[in-house]
């Protein structure tokens, strides 16, 4: 265990602020979490200085912000037991409490409370301005405290939240407090593959902050989401920005669209409603050009156009309300002093559709009006030493890297919502995603799993289907201006699947210029709300997806090699995969074997997609492309990349 001592003496050396002789004592005896010897390189390269240090939030940036990550105190009791007076350790955020690179690979089971604590100071240009506290994500339920006030709690293991602390600020030192309790597999909430007893296919267990969290000044006014959306077809830009409340008849929002820092389009329109900006000439996203536009909110103080005896919402400012009246008179308002709030993102001009493909009655998946083969891998974006978190952003960029280079370019995020910035790395390298809404049920539940053989959708109670939902919306919201996502992915195999035909079609609702796959592998319920027929094959020769009159056929898991690379094995003696290879010359036959198969149903039937299994091994798992710690790949590169090259010339239903 010579590696793990060298991370956890590397990670004691620097704390939030000194630490009694008695906090740094486990007040309990303390039971360890089965970690392994797997690290990755960079894995071995993180210190509490370095952990995750890029701006949180690339689609929604401000100038000024502070980041919490580095060394907390931590501490676990009883669920039921009080804060406790002293502390078990450090921690290092965001690094779940169960991984290698937290420093304390220690369990936390649903009869748990997990506590956090640190100190903070708001750096004194920060004042006037409302401060907010961010976390990208906490596995399950978090309360947050500070300086023992309750500020607010939070619900959800993969969506990020905020909350306004400003009002329990004081000036110098302010302690901040969070308490989390996690069901994991004994309860029915979305957590993909976390099991308490991992094995096979499922995962160890994710408890606590995983994601980055971070404070942030914004005036008491401020631009709080938006929703940005490409026509390319129009060559406009719809963008709608929500201020965090109602705004007044002199509140503005100016938007500027960028090309390589020069200004395109611009425009100006009342708080709170709706843009639309020209985009000429534009410049296609793709896997080959993934081309980014910047994009510039203002929140900006205009001269009402409201003035006089009229000014009432019961006369004549009331009738002009939301018309193309008040929209006229706001592009014209005139703009005075500075903006009060500045946000910069970005976009790409690129489509997500279906349409007719070459064979007569079956419609294929389209990207930018034309047939593209998406071919990918079921990237389940686990980490031996950072579980759920990857180990850093360098980490995240070798392997999209690695994906397209072996000649891929789509990724199936199966069953996991990443921190935003993996999106982002997506957008700007370039690679197609498709975004699985992760997975719940109750661990070894018969009755909430639907089979292939079943004939019907299972029936949730009442609180499930909230939580589900709620999750659902809020992935959609979160993730939705990220131009590399081009695919939602409801339900995996019927883990939980209910009621997936609504589903689907609420997910549409929400985002109408994505696909929507309401069910990937095992019972389909029809063409209605989907645009996709999803099957796995997991056989030696993968079978064919039916002929499908309204819906792009594809095969969302197929493969499975197992091929164990002794050294870089999670349980060196246990490993699992759906066909094992016995060597890498039959790894490599059996690949190509598959891939034929593909090859000709892209070019005879119609075939939409692909999405081998999987990027890499993991824990148990070793049906990757990559070993565990990404030190190893299967084959080279460079062969995948030509067993996948007849792929590009075989577009869905080409003929050739």
């Amino acid at each position: 265990m010579r590696k793990l001592a060298i991370v956890t003496a590397a990670l004691a050396g620097t704390s939030v602020g000194p630490l009694t002789a008695a906090q740094t004592m486990p007040s309990t005896p303390t039971a360890r979490i089965y970690t392994s010897d797997l690290t990755t390189r960079w894995g071995r390269a993180v210190t509490p200085d370095n952990a995750w240090r890029s701006y949180p939030r690339p689609q929604m940036k401000r100038a000024k912000w502070q980041n919490l990550n580095g060394m907390w105190e931590y501490a676990v009791r009883p669920k039921a037991a009080a804060q406790p007076t002293q502390m078990d350790g450090r921690i290092l955020v965001p690094f779940a409490v169960e991984s290698r690179l937290s420093g304390v690979a220690r369990p936390v089971t649903p009869d748990d409370r997990l506590w956090y604590r640190r100190s903070f100071e708001v750096p004194a240009d920060w004042g006037g301005q409302r401060v907010l506290l961010h976390f990208g994500a906490v596995d399950y339920e978090a309360t947050i405290s500070v300086n023992g006030g309750v500020v607010g709690s939070h619900r959800g293991g993969s969506d990020a939240f905020s909350l306004d602390v400003t009002d329990y600020l004081k000036a110098g030192s302010n302690e901040l407090v969070v308490q989390v309790t996690d069901p994991t597999s004994t309860g029915a909430q979305p957590r993909g593959k976390q099991v308490l007893k991992p094995n096979s296919i499922w995962y160890t267990p994710v408890t606590g902050i995983w994601q980055t969290a971070w404070l942030e000044p914004v005036p008491a006014l401020h631009v709080e989401d938006m929703k940005i959306t490409p026509d390319i077809d129009r060559g406009t830009l719809s963008v709608d920005v929500a201020l965090n409340r109602s705004a007044a008849d002199d509140d503005a929002v100016r938007i500027t669209a960028l090309q390589k820092g020069r200004a395109i389009a611009t425009t100006l329109v009342r708080g709170n409603r709706a843009a639309t900006l020209p985009i000429p000439n534009a410049q296609l996203w793709s896997p080959e050009n993934p081309f980014l536009y910047d994009l510039k909110v203002e929140l900006v103080k205009v001269k009402s156009p409201y003035v006089g005896p009229d000014n009432s919402p019961h006369r004549e400012r009331g009738d002009k309300i939301l018309t193309a009246q008040e929209a006229a008179a706001y592009r014209d308002a005139v703009v005075q002093g500075a903006p009060r709030d500045t946000v910069d993102a970005y976009f790409a001009m690129r489509k997500s559709s279906i349409g007719i493909g070459t064979i007569p009655g079956q419609p294929v998946m389209m990207l930018n009006n034309r047939p593209l083969f998406q071919n990918g891998t079921l990237d389940q974006g686990w980490w031996p030493d950072g579980l759920l978190t990857p180990p850093s952003e360098e980490a995240i960029r070798f392997e999209i890297d690695y994906l397209k280079k072996s000649g891929f370019n789509m990724l199936r995020k199966h069953i996991k919502v990443e921190p935003a910035q993996y999106y982002y790395e997506a957008d700007r390298m370039g690679i197609l995603i498709w975004q699985d809404m992760p997975s719940g049920a109750e661990d070894e539940s018969l009755d909430q799993f639907v089979r292939p053989s079943s004939q019907a959708e299972a029936v949730m109670p009442q609180e499930t289907i909230n939580e589900f939902e709620y999750e659902l919306t809020r992935m959609v919201a979160d993730l939705r201006n990220h131009p590399s996502i081009v695919t939602w992915v409801v339900n995996n195999e019927g883990w939980g699947q209910y009621a997936s035909t609504r589903l689907a079609k609420m997910v549409h609702d929400l985002d109408p210029s994505r696909l929507v796959n309401k069910v990937s592998g095992w019972l389909d319920t029809g063409d209605a709300g989907s645009d996709i027929y999803d099957i796995h094959t997991y056989e030696d020769v993968p079978r064919a997806p039916t002929y499908q009159a309204h819906r792009a056929i594809v095969i969302g898991e197929f493969g499975g090699i197992g091929l164990p690379v002794p050294g870089h094995l999670w349980f060196p003696a246990k490993n699992w995969g759906y066909q094992t290879a016995k060597d890498k010359a039959d790894y490599e036959a059996r690949y190509q074997r598959k891939y034929a198969e593909v090859i000709r149903q892209a070019r005879e039937i119609g075939l939409s997609a692909a999405v081998y299994t999987q990027t890499t091994d993991v824990e148990g798992e070793i049906n990757g492309l990559l070993t565990y710690d990404r030190a190893e790949s299967k084959l080279p590169p460079a062969t995948f990349a030509r067993i996948h090259a007849p792929l590009r010339d075989a577009q869905p239903g080409s003929g050739h």
